[in-house]
């Protein structure tokens, strides 16, 4: 099985990148806050993989960190939810989030994921409510606090969901983008930013 995968960025798609390691090129999807962290093209990355193998495909599930991969890994053990409803369950909101969500058994704001009804959500809480907690703060290279990128963080983001809204973004989407901004930019440049470029900084980071 493929644990994880170091190579050059080959191909881009709003679900998918193929990774050139070697001169092969492995097709791996990820979420969207995935594709929006990932480098440039013909650029060096390095990712978690999750090998799921069906009877007519292997299949590649790629992640950042190690956080993101584990909380996918839970997903997948409640009942319904397969490899590619864990995947856009978690880009509709980043681990972190998630994990508070189902600890606090926020069943309104799980219904607004995608693919995820008000059973599927009741079972998340019931059957993940013990499994995720020590998710909520990891990250990349240690723990740290998850970003938050709500409306309510500033007039700037809520200008600019708005923005990315009008663009056709889906509103997950863009507070993904918004939050990758943030994350490499820091929080006292993020917060100098004019509009113009901090729509600017998030289209490159949904590029």
């Amino acid at each position: 099985m493929i644990a994880t995968l170091s190579g050059k960025v080959l191909l881009k798609g709003a679900d998918r990148v193929v990774i050139d390691v070697a001169g092969v090129g492995y097709e791996v999807f990820l979420s969207a806050d995935g594709i929006s962290r990932l480098p440039d093209r013909n650029e060096e990355t390095f990712l978690h993989i999750h090998t799921h193998v069906r009877e007519d495909a292997i299949l590649l599930y790629g992640f950042i960190d190690e956080a993101e991969k584990e909380m996918f890994l839970i997903l997948k053990t409640v009942s319904g939810i397969g490899p590619k409803l864990a995947l856009a369950i978690l880009s509709g909101m980043r681990v972190g989030e998630l994990s508070a969500a189902i600890v606090t058994q926020d069943v309104k704001r799980l219904t607004g994921l995608p693919g995820v009804g008000k059973r599927t959500a009741e079972r998340l809480c019931v059957e993940l409510k013990e499994k995720v907690g020590h998710l909520g703060t990891m990250e990349e290279g240690g723990i740290r606090p998850t970003v938050s990128m709500t409306a309510s963080a500033g007039s700037l983001v809520a200008d600019a969901l708005s923005v990315f809204s009008n663009l056709g973004y889906p509103d997950p989407v863009a507070r993904q983008a918004l939050t990758a901004v943030k994350r490499r930019v820091g929080d006292e440049r993020f917060a100098a930013l004019h509009l113009e470029e901090l729509i600017k900084e998030g289209l490159r980071a949904l590029a």
